[in-house]
């Protein structure tokens, strides 16, 4: 869950050269490429959040122990996000191809609903909840009917 911006933690430049043993005009420099965006306060000071030094990290990764110019940082970084989102895609793909198993399953057909069923979790539970609910009132029947299941399957 994201935090809100006043409950955010904060680094001013200094701290954050001093921390990744860089100069300030490096992370200024990175800025400019459009690599990192920090945050600014008030009085325009830069303010760097945990998401822009993990970032920032990367970059480092990249230049330092791999040796990628500025210009191959930007493509994998890019690349990086365009695969984070792919991925969100794929996951909502997913999601939506269980619940369309599921209701084939239960034989739930929402094509004709009046109301759109909601298919988050609460859905689910009071699905489940339902199922249960429809296998008690099936073994109340059974047990007070005397004929054999055929006959009351019409």
């Amino acid at each position: 869950m994201p935090r809100r911006e006043s409950q955010r933690k904060y680094l001013m430049i200094s701290a954050v050269a001093e921390r990744f043993e860089i100069h300030p005009q490096t992370l200024r420099l990175y800025e400019r490429e459009g690599l990192i965006a920090p945050r600014r306060s008030k009085g325009n000071t830069r303010l760097y959040d945990d998401e822009t030094l993990s970032r920032l990290e990367t970059i480092l990764t990249l230049t330092r122990d791999l040796g990628v110019n500025l210009a191959g940082v930007e493509v994998i970084l890019n690349m990086r996000e365009q695969m984070e989102g792919m991925q969100i895609e794929v996951d909502r793909l997913l999601a939506f191809v269980k619940q369309e198993i599921l209701d084939r399953r239960t034989g739930v057909d929402r094509r004709y609903a009046l109301v759109q069923v909601g298919r988050g979790p609460l859905a689910r539970a009071n699905l489940e909840n339902q199922e249960t609910s429809d296998q008690d009132t099936r073994r109340r029947r059974g047990s007070r009917s005397s004929s054999p299941p055929e006959s009351r399957r019409r």
